[in-house]
């Protein structure tokens, strides 16, 4: 009988491949998703359907008792909000409630395997001495990254749940519609940077990602956490060259003042004021794009899970781009 897993934000960019990768690692795969998500991309797959009610941990239990599932990764979330408080429900207290229910719930649960982020524990200054490693203080920038961070918190008071928290940085690949949005407009010749600062930036295929989760859900360790990219820190320009090689164009460096970046993402908020949904480009986001240095370590992943990741950006960008022509994105 195949173990029973189930995957939060399983119809999300992230989501759409941890299913592929469970299913690959022969599980049994149950995707929660909101009421009214659109699911038609997962129809490939032989997967069942759930949903969670989150602020209810009761309820939660109830579900988890019924399906009996052998592994949780929680992949749900919010990455815009409007309200600092709307990330603090969704993304710590559904999170919590869902840690406390997988605890207390009469279920053979061997992991529970808590998709972060490095937002989490936040950028350092450019000329830092050591990249950011799990040990680093946490010194979130955005509203997003500190509901990252206590929702760590949340988990890590549950001492019965056996827990791994994976922190990814910028997470890219098929699918993916914000760092598509870049690649987008250099594909049209425009190559667009906030300040002039030197930066260094880090990158995870989404891929590897999923191969990490996979690996997290078969470790004995419990109550660790670890970060994740490829093993590499790149410059500002690197995303962009890469890009205009593989897609054989070229374009036009403009670099905004951060004082004008911010102004536009003020206008587009206040475009956006009547609707429930958030623009690509926010006072938050800017916060994390203008900052100077994503470098992390994963030697401690690398040395306790094994995880070697096999994509670098290079080659990551080229089946990423070759899927977005492919499907009609570019």
């Amino acid at each position: 009988m195949k173990e029973r897993v189930l995957i939060t934000g399983a119809s999300g960019f992230v989501g759409f491949h941890l299913i592929e990768a469970a299913l690959q690692a022969g599980l049994e795969v149950y995707a929660a998703v909101r009421p009214g998500s659109e699911v038609a991309h997962l129809k490939p797959f032989a997967i069942q359907y759930t949903s969670l009610n989150y602020a209810d941990a009761a309820s939660i239990r109830k579900e988890l008792e019924e399906k009996q599932y052998t592994y949780i990764i929680h992949a749900a979330g919010t990455t815009k909000a409007k309200l600092a408080q709307e990330y603090e429900r969704v993304n710590a207290d559904f999170t919590r409630n869902l840690g406390v229910a997988a605890a207390a719930a009469a279920i053979p649960l061997k992991k529970f395997v808590f998709i972060s982020s490095l937002a989490a524990l936040g950028p350092t200054a450019y000329g830092a001495p050591l990249p950011i490693h799990e040990q680093s203080e946490a010194m979130p920038v955005t509203a997003y990254g500190r509901s990252k961070l206590v929702a760590e918190k949340y988990l890590a008071e549950i001492e019965a749940l056996p827990l791994v928290v994976l922190r990814p940085t910028a997470v890219y690949g098929p699918r993916e519609k914000d760092i598509f949005i870049v690649l987008k407009t250099l594909s049209l010749g425009l190559e667009p940077y906030i300040s002039s600062k030197p930066q260094w930036l880090s990158f995870v295929y989404v891929k590897d990602l999923a191969k990490a989760v996979m690996q997290a859900l078969g470790t004995d360790r419990c109550h660790a956490s670890y970060n994740i990219s490829d093993g590499n820190s790149y410059d500002r320009y690197a995303l962009a060259t890469i890009t205009k090689r593989i897609l054989g164009r070229k374009s036009v460096k403009v670099h905004l003042p951060l004082g004008v970046a911010t102004l536009i993402a003020n206008l587009l908020e206040a475009a956006y004021a009547a609707s429930d949904k958030m623009p690509a480009l926010n006072k938050e986001k800017l916060r994390e794009l203008a900052a100077e240095n994503w470098n992390c370590s994963i030697a401690s992943i690398r040395q306790d899970l094994g995880f070697v990741p096999e994509y670098d950006l290079e080659k990551g960008l080229a089946q990423t781009l070759q899927w977005y022509k492919d499907n009609k994105w570019l």
